[in-house]
């Protein structure tokens, strides 16, 4: 190989070789080795067409072509998400509510001042007009 090839064969950006590497192709000597390369190439073919079909490829192909279908799964799941988030943060901030609560009667120090600031300044904003 010349230099000039060598040259060519290298990335401009990287200035590093490209690897090229061939896969020589068995040639079947006999029958019994075809049948052997063509019952491999089978069950790549069959174990490739499972996994497509695991994957619900096709419904996944036919939502991308129906628009108005898309944007309606897409709508409906937004709106699954947000109510759950709603729900979810109603569940977290009564329970923060309630350990609150249990924390207050027990009349810490820190803490107990910690809530009474805060029960402040929720009422100072329940007071106040808000127009």
């Amino acid at each position: 190989m010349s230099k000039q090839e060598e040259k060519d064969k290298r990335d401009i950006r990287t200035g590093k070789e490209e690897i090229c590497t061939e896969i020589p192709a068995d040639v079947p000597q006999n029958e019994w080795e075809e049948r052997q390369m063509m019952k491999t190439i089978h069950d790549y073919t069959v174990s490739l067409a499972q996994k497509m079909e695991k994957s619900r490829l096709d419904e996944y192909t036919a939502l991308l072509f129906n628009p108005r279908r898309l944007i309606w799964v897409n709508v409906m799941g937004g709106i699954a998400r947000g109510v759950g988030i709603a729900i979810g943060v109603t569940l977290f901030t009564a329970l923060i509510a309630y350990i609150l609560q249990l924390l207050g009667a027990l009349n810490l120090p820190i803490i107990g001042d910690f809530i009474a600031d805060l029960v402040r300044i929720v009422q100072r904003q329940l007071d106040t007009k808000m127009y």
